[in-house]
C-alpha cells in the first residue's frame, strides 16, 4: 500500500477509534482446559505450541476481523513428519458462562469443521516458509456463525466470555487456546490492523471477480 494512502487510512481509523474495539489473545498449552502437554505419536516430548491473535470490531459492530499466528502446530500436514501436531480445526468459542477456566461452544469456525467464514469467504492461511506454523486471517460478518451470529455473540466477546482455540490430531478438544480480551492499541497496532483489513478486503475482491467470471 502506498505510504500516502496508508497514512490517510491510519488517520481516518485513529480519528474514529473511540467507536471501534480492539481485542487480543495470547495462546498457549497452559490455557487449555485441561492444560495440554504435546508429545509425538511415539510418546516423546515435542515443542510447546503457542501463538497470539488480534481482533478488530468496527464502529457499527457489523464485522470482526482477526489475525492469528501460531507456532509448532503443523498447519499444512507436511511441515513435520509426525501426525500429532497436525492442525485439524480452529474456532472461536463463546458463551455467557465461559471464563478462562471453563469451556464453551463453537460460535464461528475458520479452519476445518465447522467453517463459517462464508458470506463471503474472507479466510486466508499463510504457512511459514520455514519452521512449523503459520498466520491466519479472516472476517466474521454479521450474519455468519455456527448456529448463531456475530450480533448474538458480541456481548460475550466484549465481556471476556470468548476464546480462540486451535485443535490438533493429538488434542481434538484444543491444543492451544487464548482468552479474547479488550485492549488499548498502541500506534503500531493500528497499522497492523489496517494491513489485516486491506488483506481481507483484497481477498474478498479477488473472489468476487472470480465468481463473476464463472
Amino acid at each position: 500500500m502506498p505510504k500516502i494512502a496508508s497514512a490517510l487510512l491510519l488517520s481516518a481509523l485513529a480519528g474514529s477509534a473511540g467507536a471501534q474495539t480492539f481485542l487480543a489473545a495470547t495462546l498457549n498449552n497452559a490455557s487449555e482446559n485441561p492444560p495440554t502437554v504435546p508429545t509425538t505419536t511415539a510418546g516423546q516430548p515435542r515443542a510447546a505450541s503457542f501463538g497470539s491473535a488480534s481482533f478488530f470490531i468496527d464502529g457499527a459492530s457489523s464485522f470482526m476481523t482477526f489475525t492469528a499466528t501460531i507456532f509448532n502446530i503443523d498447519v499444512t500436514g507436511t511441515q513435520t513428519a509426525d501426525a500429532n501436531d497436525n492442525l485439524v480445526a480452529a474456532h472461536i468459542h463463546a458463551g455467557p458462562a465461559v471464563t478462562p477456566a471453563t469451556n464453551g461452544p463453537v460460535v464461528w469456525g475458520f479452519f476445518g469443521t465447522p467453517f463459517n467464514d462464508t458470506s463471503p469467504n474472507d479466510f486466508t492461511l499463510t504457512p511459514f516458509l520455514s519452521g512449523v506454523g503459520g498466520t491466519f486471517s479472516g472476517k466474521w460478518d454479521l450474519a455468519e456463525g455456527n448456529a448463531t451470529t456475530l450480533g448474538a455473540q458480541l456481548a460475550n466477546i466484549l465481556g471476556g466470555h470468548a476464546y480462540i482455540n486451535f485443535h490438533t490430531t493429538q488434542f481434538g478438544g484444543g491444543e492451544i487456546r487464548g482468552n479474547i480480551v479488550a485492549q488499548v492499541p498502541e500506534p503500531e497496532t493500528y497499522a497492523l490492523m489496517l494491513g489485516g483489513l486491506a488483506i481481507v478486503a483484497g481477498v474478498a475482491r479477488r473472489r468476487a471477480r472470480g465468481s463473476s467470471k464463472s
